[in-house]
Order: C-alpha cells, then sequence, then structure tokens
C-alpha cells in the first residue's frame, strides 16, 4: 500500500536533561522500555484512573516525542507545563504535524508498537509532507486489529486504559513505580476488575453510524465506534456480551444483527456469564 497522510495530528515534543525522568514520573509508558525506532501507546491520567490524554511516543536523540490529535495539543502542553516547575526541560508544539503512515520499513520512521502487537507492520514517519491517498485502507487495517482511538472509539476523561486495551499493547506499565492514576489501574489489574473491552464487530450489512448503541434484550452493553462499511469496533460489557453469545441471545447495533470477537492477539475470552456484582 502507498504512504498515507494522517490528518489532524499534533507534536509535542519534551527535550533537556530530565526529558525521559519528567515524563516516566507521569505517564503511563514505561519509557526504558522504548526501543530506538519504535513508537509506542501511551497516555497521561486523570488522578481517578481515566484517560486525559493519549498519545503516541517516540525518541529521537534524548528528545521525546508525544504525538496526539490536533484537538487535544494544546491542552497537553498547558498540562504538562503545570507540572514542569523547574525542571531543565523545554516543551514545544507543532500543529498541525506532517504524520505518514507507511506499510514497509522506510528510513527515519518508527514502528507502531500497536500494529506488531496485531502481527501487523506499520510504520510512522514525522516531518516529511506526503501527499494524502486517504485514510480508508488504514481505518480498515487499524479496525481489523482491534486499535481504538479517542474521540470516534472513546471520549477522552471517560474511559480507564483497561477499557480501550493499554494493558495488553504496551501503553500501560504496572513495574515502574508512581506516574498520575497509577494506583487506580494497579488494583485495577490485581483485582481483574476489567469488564469494559474493544471488540471487533461485524454484520451481514453496513454498520450504523459512531455512539449507536449495542444491545441485548433492549438492555445497552456499549456503544458502536469506528465503522467502515460492515466491520467496526465497540467497547462493550464482555460480561453481558459473553452472557448473550453463550445463551444464544442477538446483539444489536440499533437494530442491525452483529457478531463480536476479541482480538485474538489480547488473550482475552468473553466471559460465559455475567458479573452481577459489577452490572
Amino acid at each position: 500500500m502507498q504512504p498515507i497522510a494522517l490528518p489532524d495530528r499534533a507534536i509535542v515534543t519534551v527535550s533537556g536533561q530530565d526529558a525521559q525522568d519528567f515524563l516516566q514520573a507521569l505517564i503511563t509508558t514505561d519509557l526504558d522500555l522504548l526501543d530506538d525506532g519504535e513508537a509506542k501507546p501511551g497516555a497521561l491520567l486523570t488522578p481517578q484512573g481515566k484517560i486525559l490524554f493519549d498519545f503516541m511516543v517516540t525518541r529521537d536523540s534524548g528528545t521525546i516525542r508525544l504525538e496526539t490529535g490536533a484537538d487535544q495539543a494544546d491542552a497537553l502542553l498547558k498540562r504538562l507545563t503545570m507540572y514542569k516547575l523547574r525542571a531543565p526541560i523545554s516543551l514545544s508544539l507543532t500543529v498541525p504535524a506532517a504524520v505518514t503512515i507507511h506499510f514497509d520499513e522506510t528510513p527515519g520512521a518508527y514502528r507502531d508498537a500497536r500494529f506488531t502487537k496485531a502481527g501487523q507492520t506499520v510504520y510512522r514517519a514525522y516531518g516529511a509532507e506526503t501527499e494524502a491517498t486517504g485514510t480508508a485502507e488504514y481505518e480498515r487495517l487499524r479496525i481489523a486489529s482491534g486499535i481504538a482511538v479517542s474521540g470516534t472509539d472513546y471520549a477522552l476523561q471517560d474511559a480507564f486504559p483497561h477499557d480501550v486495551l493499554m494493558d495488553k499493547n504496551g501503553a500501560l506499565s504496572f513495574k515502574k513505580g508512581c506516574y498520575v492514576g497509577q494506583e487506580v489501574v494497579s488494583r485495577m489489574q490485581h483485582r481483574g476488575t476489567a469488564r469494559r473491552r474493544v471488540v471487533i464487530v461485524t454484520a451481514e450489512t453496513a454498520l450504523p453510524e459512531a455512539g449507536t448503541p449495542l444491545t441485548v434484550r433492549g438492555r445497552s452493553i456499549g456503544n458502536l465506534g469506528s465503522a467502515i462499511g460492515s466491520s467496526g469496533l465497540a467497547i462493550v460489557r464482555i460480561d453481558k456480551a459473553g452472557e448473550a453469545i453463550a445463551s444464544g441471545e442477538p446483539i444489536l447495533a440499533g437494530d442491525v444483527p452483529v457478531t463480536l470477537v476479541l482480538p485474538t492477539w489480547t488473550g482475552l475470552e468473553f466471559p460465559a456469564e455475567a458479573d452481577e456484582a459489577s452490572a
């Protein structure tokens, strides 16, 4: 496939001798495990453990790049500035930023760790302008890989990292020590209380628009997110979905019958019975 230019992206750059230590104490990604040439997902959480900002993290000669949506870039920069105090770092913002997706190894590009987890090869390149070819093929691959994005698949400040599989795709560290919201997500991990998860949705006809409820016997179990044609993503209560699947109850997106599967790379399975204690 030809390279694809992504629209509406921005880059917050963090540089200086303490750049890594500064971010290591704030964001979910373990920067000690970030390889050169790799783009890892990450987030800055609220103290209550919900996703405040999400981004892709790369490192270049000690400078750390946070690639994020243009609509959240100013607020992310302000939040990092608030935490900066007298730390010997510099913060800068590039918006809009040239971000290009490649499907073959490309000099200077960074391999997207989310797709690597899903058995796909996708690279992200920065700075070079590329004539847009349309994003439909990239979106199809993203949906098929079970990779959720904020804005379409979930709202910022409304989802926990586990909801969008950050515990499975390398975005969430449980070993590096404290960061904002760490106690909440660690408790969720150790207690095994995550019930909302990203699923891949398919139908025999076109799926309805994003935000459409997924229901079982008229009761919502989640909402549809990204969709192209008859395939899409949703974040659902997997205990409720598992109960419906086990009993043969139809699951509907609006009035469209759908099939739900968990992304294979996660190793997750639908529980056969709903957990009423967490209903």
